[in-house]
């Protein structure tokens, strides 16, 4: 959770919120099929819902609260070049996590789960 002080009163800002943003920038990128979340059991992996795409993403907040660190679990297209796919996303994230929160953005790991063919 992130506190935002200002002179007109206390903001504060949960992770739910970063990561609901989160994963709505990573799955407007080109070639990601959707969020991935691994089932209560540890098996296989599962693409989830859009309403429920923010389980494949975490917020990692700084000690002072002042930025976050997101961890994404993807799925991806089949043939899409997992490289360029995911400075696509760590920049899309980045930037409209920090725009819409106006909390600095320090990392955005990605993590490609699953290829999904078709």
């Amino acid at each position: 959770m992130v506190r935002i002080e200002n002179a007109n009163g206390v903001i504060t800002i949960t992770s739910e919120v970063f990561t609901d943003l989160a994963g709505d920038a990573a799955t407007s990128c080109f070639g990601v099929k959707g969020m991935v979340g691994s089932s209560k059991d540890g098996g296989k992996f599962q693409l989830l819902r859009r309403d429920s795409m923010s389980k494949g993403c975490f917020a990692h907040f700084a000690e002072d609260g002042s930025s976050v660190s997101l961890e994404l679990h993807i799925a991806v297209d089949q043939g899409v070049n997992i490289s360029a796919l995911a400075r696509s996303i760590m920049g899309e994230v980045s930037y409209k996590v920090g725009l819409a929160t106006g909390v600095p953005v320090e990392n955005v790991d990605v993590y490609v789960d699953t290829m999904l063919i078709g």
